[in-house]
């Protein structure tokens, strides 16, 4: 053996046992001064639906892959999310199901909590707007700002049915959408173009409970001064785009917002679900959920934990990231903060948001009421794996431009990528080995070659990491499947098959070879967990992988030295058929006629 082989061989298994250990996650988990302390929300789902694949990807699956990550960098986390339960939504939904809005709450928490348990989100809170925390910190911020002057009184024109004889909130009206004239608009915002409406500015208004047309009439509100808090909202948004991650959609919203200069928002509603306004002449309202969900994060943490105030009230020590599809972008970017800005307490404000576009299905959009497009039940009812729907979700994640849920293309990125890639290394790996080495890990000599590999997949290994830091998401899954990619052609090109048999010296090379591979196999278990965490533990429970190993590291180390010994292998993925797919496609069509 070559002296330069000996002193690389040595110093690759010397460095991994200086590498980082994994730190225990300990609940209640609270900012460490010194560390990196992250804090993680995906927008909250409204509770009045199921949520199907594309809000899976635009929120929870997202800031779960970013989660996952950053507990395996060690780095202090908290990820918070829970539903969305007040406003005019439930109240529908509660209509229409002839229940209170209570129980729909109930009923559809159950339904999200069910569902995100089967996708492997792995919330470390999952909570609920509709809590007396939600009413204190929420009365509490409008109570500041309105002692700081930043809030007004006007009298509002509002649509009104006789008929029912109330007052319309936005999503009671439907109409046909002022910009692009979709005949489906909602009172608050157009589906279709995105844009945000006024619910007395939709042409052909119609009541949503008894489809009759509303008329005008005024009523009583309470507004944030958004004008007011204008120059502090700019310089706090271009420093924190500046500084931090922000989606280029982000960018181009929150500015053009700016730009145009910040209007008055009404955030008061004459409804009865929701947080009631304590203002004397308002307390038969409630706040605009616009006004009240987004501090459903910082009521969710404070129901996690009485000292919610070190992670909410702690910018120096806290860096915000913050998961949504593009429709929650000013909400979160120029809404929000002016509510915090003008508070003045100290909020932990957003640093880095990462704002999907639209995930569409097929040749157009999910829609529940048509039965287009896979729900969370429906995919669940599949019979195919969690990780196999996050692997694609993540796989195709709009992250820059509306992307598509393709059965077609599902079918050959998981055949391709997971089957004949992922799949294949790792259990053509394993099975050589327990086939030819007795389940256990040669000696590792590595070649000149071996330390060309080792250093590329180093470079690739950083280059995750590089992504996954900038959340660019897609584009780390992608890195993942290089190295497996590498991996392949490795064994490939060395041919252990051939040589194993073939005496003493060729025994000992064909098995540095394949100890090589279940390190490369063991890293990927590690990189696959934001991605795939139950398969990354099936991996590692076929490696019999060390608990220590379960951390992100800056280079690619061996953990499984000469002696370990593996468990049992056996295939990782399942091939999908073409019959099943064609199944699946017209199963999720929508309804015949």
């Amino acid at each position: 053996m070559a002296k330069d082989q000996t002193v690389g061989a040595v110093d690759w298994h010397v460095e991994s046992t200086l590498a980082m250990k994994p730190k225990a996650r300990q609940h209640p988990i609270l900012p460490v001064s010194g560390e990196r302390n992250i804090l993680i929300t995906s927008a909250l789902p409204y509770v009045n639906n199921e949520p199907h694949l594309g809000n899976v990807i635009g929120c929870v699956l997202s800031g779960d892959v970013f989660s996952r990550y950053c507990r395996l960098r060690n780095y202090n986390t908290l990820y918070v999310c829970g539903t969305d339960e007040y406003g005019t939504a439930t109240e529908t939904k509660a209509i229409e199901e002839g229940l209170t809005p209570q129980q729909i709450c109930d009923k559809y928490f159950a339904v999200h909590s069910q569902i995100y348990k089967w996708f492997n989100i792995d919330f470390d809170v999952f909570g609920r707007t509709s809590t007396p925390q939600q009413t204190k910190i929420a009365q509490d911020i409008f109570w500041r700002l309105n002692e700081r002057g930043y809030i007004r009184k006007d009298r509002v024109h509002q649509l009104y049915c006789e008929s029912c004889d109330r007052f319309l909130a936005d999503r009671f009206v439907e109409g046909t959408c002022p910009f692009c004239k979709y005949e489906d608009a909602r009172g608050d915002q157009c589906d279709k173009c995105g844009h945000l409406i006024n619910a007395i500015e939709l042409k052909s208004p119609r009541c949503k409970l008894c489809s009759s047309e509303p008329k005008i009439k005024t009523s009583d509100h309470l507004f944030l001064d958004m004008p007011k808090l204008q120059s502090s909202v700019q310089q706090w948004s271009e420093k924190s785009a500046h500084n931090g991650n922000w989606s280029n959609n982000a960018k181009s919203v929150t500015f053009t917002w700016i730009r145009d200069g910040l209007e008055p928002r009404c955030i008061t509603r004459d409804l009865k679900w929701g947080t009631t306004v304590p203002l004397d002449g308002y307390t038969e309202k409630v706040f605009y959920v616009w006004f009240d969900a987004p501090i459903g994060y910082l009521s969710i943490t404070a129901c996690y934990t009485d000292k919610w105030e070190k992670w909410w009230k702690n910018p120096d020590e806290v860096q915000l990231y913050q998961f949504m599809a593009k429709d929650n972008i000013p909400f979160h970017t120029v809404v929000f903060p002016c509510s915090l800005i003008g508070a003045e307490d100290n909020y932990t404000l957003l640093n880095h948001i990462s704002s999907t576009e639209y995930l569409n299905y097929q040749d157009g959009k999910f829609s529940k009421s048509r039965g287009v497009g896979v729900f969370g039940t429906d995919a669940i009812s599949t019979g195919i794996p969690a990780d196999v729907y996050r692997f694609y979700l993540l796989y195709v994640r709009p992250e820059t431009q509306d992307s598509v849920f393709s059965w077609d293309d599902f079918s050959s990125k998981v055949n391709a990528e997971l089957v004949n890639n992922l799949g294949n290394f790792i259990n053509r790996t394993l099975v050589f080995l327990k086939n030819n080495f007795d389940s256990t890990i040669p000696e590792i000599t590595l070649t000149p070659g071996d330390n060309e590999l080792i250093a590329k997949i180093t470079t690739e290994l950083q280059k995750y990491i590089g992504y996954i830091e900038k959340l660019k998401l897609r584009d780390a899954l992608k890195q993942l499947l290089l190295i497996s990619s590498l991996g392949n052609s490795y064994i490939q090109a060395g041919e252990p098959w051939k040589t194993v048999d073939s005496g003493e010296i060729e025994r000992a090379k064909a098995g540095s070879l394949i100890g090589l591979c279940a390190n490369i196999a063991c890293l990927l278990s590690v990189m696959m967990q934001p991605y795939m965490p139950a398969i990354s533990q099936e991996i590692q429970d076929q490696l019999k992988a060390p608990a220590e190993f379960n951390v992100l590291q800056e280079k690619f180390l061996p953990f499984l030295c000469a002696g370990h010994k593996i468990g049992e292998p056996h295939p990782l993925f399942k091939k999908l058929d073409d019959s099943m797919i064609a199944e699946l496609k017209e199963k999720f069509s929508g309804k015949k006629k």
